[in-house]
């Protein structure tokens, strides 16, 4: 039987009479150090590789001369290989046979490919955007697919091309976003999940995973102050999704007949949330056929947090509607304004009337990380569910959605449908383990690795110190520009997150006394600029209106890269793209 190349290891049983030729030949590994230097040394120890039968003229063949060395151009030890791509195809990487060092070579020019663009990224320098209208994107570059297939040469093509026009997020300067930055023990652990390639449903297709999973879920509500971080939950494709499952297992709570006999078996709902809320909320309503005529928007004062006077009046009018109040989701850090509504209040009105209260942490549930800022989430702990994306101020790579349940059992019941093809009963380990039953995906991608390898890397420490110096820049932000020529804060005061919202005022529109031609004019300003930064690609920061506020910009911080010296230039590149408005 021919040999399985580098990555033919050893049968388990070891046994001498194995059909399957064991080992690779010296001379490969030989080559391989030619090209990749200590990863080939690496490489051959991990696997215990040995003599085989295949030769290294074999390889060659496919490959190329293994002592040819590379074209860096600048003195060097790397003998990186010189492979001609444009000769290859995907049929030619592993599992073809004789794959081995075209299929590392390959990877290696990807990893180079990637490597160039992560120090791009932090270079000050460089471009947050390369901007190109979309039919120029289009004319510029051959993005079809065809029936025949491309050389590697392309392929490589592609890659590069990708990551030239995509926004560089971990730049110091891209501010456009709640999820920002670019980390590297992160980004180290995306790769390694890709590697993997498994699905979280089982813990016989996942067992590292889903331990990982049941571990930091179980710390996540232990920070929440459950006890002894009690509960249940899972990790979602986005907080919108795990908005949507609180909304499904609050329903299911209070109507478990709806899960079999549909929203016909229940009286008319009524959800109730701020009018700053995320829109995901009446997204999650339409979805679970609750609709969005359900869903109550409560007032919020100047600053953006709900006020609970007006909850409480909201929910005795749908009760005398004859309508069941059934949800309520209180915001911790909206999107816009980044305002904290009062938990421990709304958690009093949801007790008195017996409904579910969930908190929207998406934004702000990682200020639960800093004992400086935590206090703006007090009340957190009487929640029946959170949700908590680590991608935002954790800098977690995208997606990282967590929602946390404080009932043990309830997500089980209320999504499990028993597959037996996946969840046998007669298992031989825990099927507790088995997490898929309780998630409404079948196939679930791994989420878990990335932040729990952060988490080890940094400690909950290291977190902490980089929210909050997020928040302090947020700070120095404000107080740079509240009483600086030109500009205007939306709302008075501090804001409570990194939330900073502004209007700049260009000379042509400072001095206008006509208040409407003010108003009509001003409304312009923040899109003209945005589009100027986007195309000079210089920074990036988000703009929009808000109730009867015309557009302002929307300042957010949550890249650890970004400093004293990134908010002084936006505030300066403001001034510069929007002089002559």
């Amino acid at each position: 039987m021919a040999s399985g190349g580098f990555w033919s290891l050893e049968n388990e049983n070891g046994g001498e009479n194995s059909n399957q030729n064991q080992s690779t030949p010296r001379a490969w590994c030989q080559a391989a150090h030619k090209f990749t230097g200590d990863l080939g040394s690496k490489l051959y120890a991990l696997l215990n590789v040995g003599e085989g039968e295949k030769t290294a003229s074999t390889i060659a063949q496919k490959v190329g001369d293994p002592t040819e060395n590379c074209d860096c151009n600048k003195p060097c030890n790397c003998s990186k290989r010189n492979l001609d791509f444009s000769n290859l195809y995907s049929t030619d990487l592993l599992p073809a046979l004789d794959g081995d060092l075209a299929t590392i070579t390959f990877l290696q020019e990807v990893v180079d490919v990637m490597l160039a663009y992560i120090v791009k990224s932090f270079d000050r320098s460089t471009k947050v955007i390369d901007f190109h209208y979309p039919n120029e994107l289009l004319e510029t570059n051959n993005w079809d697919l065809s029936d025949e297939p491309e050389t590697l040469e392309d392929v490589l093509i592609n890659c590069r091309a990708a990551l030239k026009y995509s926004i560089k997020t971990g730049h110091p300067r891209y501010f456009n976003q709640l999820s920002t930055g670019l980390d590297m023990v992160g980004l180290a652990a995306e790769w390694l999940t890709s590697t993997a390639n498994t699905n979280m449903f089982t813990y016989e297709v996942a067992p590292v995973f889903v331990l990982l999973e049941y571990i930091t879920l179980r710390k996540m509500r232990e920070i929440v102050g459950w006890p002894d971080g009690q509960g249940d939950g899972l990790f979602s494709p986005g907080g919108a999704i795990s908005n949507m499952y609180a909304m499904l297992v609050a329903r299911f709570k209070m109507f478990p007949e709806v899960k079999e006999k549909g929203m016909s078996s229940a009286p008319r709902l009524a959800a109730f949330t701020s009018e700053h809320c995320h829109f995901s909320i009446k997204k999650g309503a339409a979805a679970l056929g609750i609709g969005t005529d359900s869903v109550i928007c409560i007032k919020a004062d100047e600053r953006g947090k709900m006020m609970p006077s007006d909850l409480e009046r909201r929910i005795v009018e749908a009760k005398q509607k004859g309508l069941v109040p059934f949800f309520v989701s209180a915001t911790a850090g909206t999107t816009v304004y980044g305002a904290f509504d009062p938990l421990n209040a709304v958690a009093d009105i949801c007790k008195r009337h017996n409904i579910w209260m969930h908190v929207d942490g998406a934004w702000g549930g990682s200020l639960l990380m800093s004992r400086k800022h935590r206090w703006k989430l007090d009340g957190v702990e009487r929640a029946n569910s959170m949700t908590w994306n680590p991608h935002k101020m954790m800098s977690v790579p995208l997606q990282s959605s967590a929602l946390l349940v404080r009932e043990e059992g309830l997500m089980q019941s209320c999504n499990q449908l028993h597959a037996c093809y996946l969840f046998q009963q007669d298992k031989h380990y825990d099927m507790a383990y088995d997490t898929g039953d309780k998630a409404l995906q079948c196939g679930r991608h791994v989420d878990i690795f990335k932040l729990w390898l952060m988490w080890r890397a940094k400690g909950t420490f290291g977190f902490e110190a980089q929210i909050d110096k997020c928040l302090e820049l947020s700070e120095y932000l404000y107080n740079k520009i509240k009483d600086r020529e030109g500009y205007e804060m939306v709302f008075d005061g501090e804001p409570q997150h990194t939330n900073v919202c502004f209007w700049y005022l260009p000379p042509g529109v400072r001095y206008l006394e006509d208040k409407e031609e003010r108003r009509r004019r001003l409304h312009k300003v923040a899109p003209v600029i945005k589009a100027r930064m986007m195309e000079h690609g210089t920074t990036m920061v988000s703009y929009q209106p808000q109730g009867n506020k015309v557009n302002f910009f929307r300042m957010v911080i949550s890249n650890p890269a970004a400093t004293y010296e990134d908010i002084d230039f936006l505030v300066e590149e403001i001034e510069r793209l929007g002089q002559d408005l």
